[in-house]
């Protein structure tokens, strides 16, 4: 079963990343590809990106000739999504571990004394079977 682990995060956590020092990112970067590494060692790596801040993303509809019309300079919501993970395992409980694993990357202390939340979501491969 595939599962996409979501980091989520505030504007507020954005200003904090980009306030850490050299030394901190070094550490977090490190980790995060020993955990990549790990993955693939595994068998569960699937894909795995990074995102741009917030202040770079538009929303995009279609206007009424089919033209994109992009709106604001970020979506207005209270988090946005900061990165993915996509890992292919056997149950919800692997892709928790994993997404506690990712949860615990080092860096200064995160606002408010907590772990990053990671949420974990199956992707499914088709509509449920009740509308097949």
């Amino acid at each position: 079963m595939k599962y996409i682990l979501m980091m989520n995060g505030t504007t507020a956590d954005c200003d904090w990343y980009a306030k850490w020092s050299k030394e901190d990112l070094q550490a977090n970067f490190a980790f995060m590809r020993a955990f990549s590494k790990e993955l693939k060692d595994s068998g569960a790596f699937v894909a795995t990106e990074g995102l741009a801040f917030p202040d770079q993303a538009r929303i995009v509809r279609a206007a009424s000739d089919g033209t994109p019309v992009t709106d604001g300079v970020f979506p207005e919501a209270k988090e946005f999504l900061m990165g993915y993970w996509i890992v292919d395992v056997e149950s919800p409980e692997q892709a928790y571990a994993i997404a506690a694993r990712a949860s615990a990357a080092p860096g200064p202390n995160h606002p408010g004394g907590k772990e990053l939340s990671i949420e974990v979501r199956q992707i499914m491969g088709g509509p449920p079977e009740e509308f097949s």
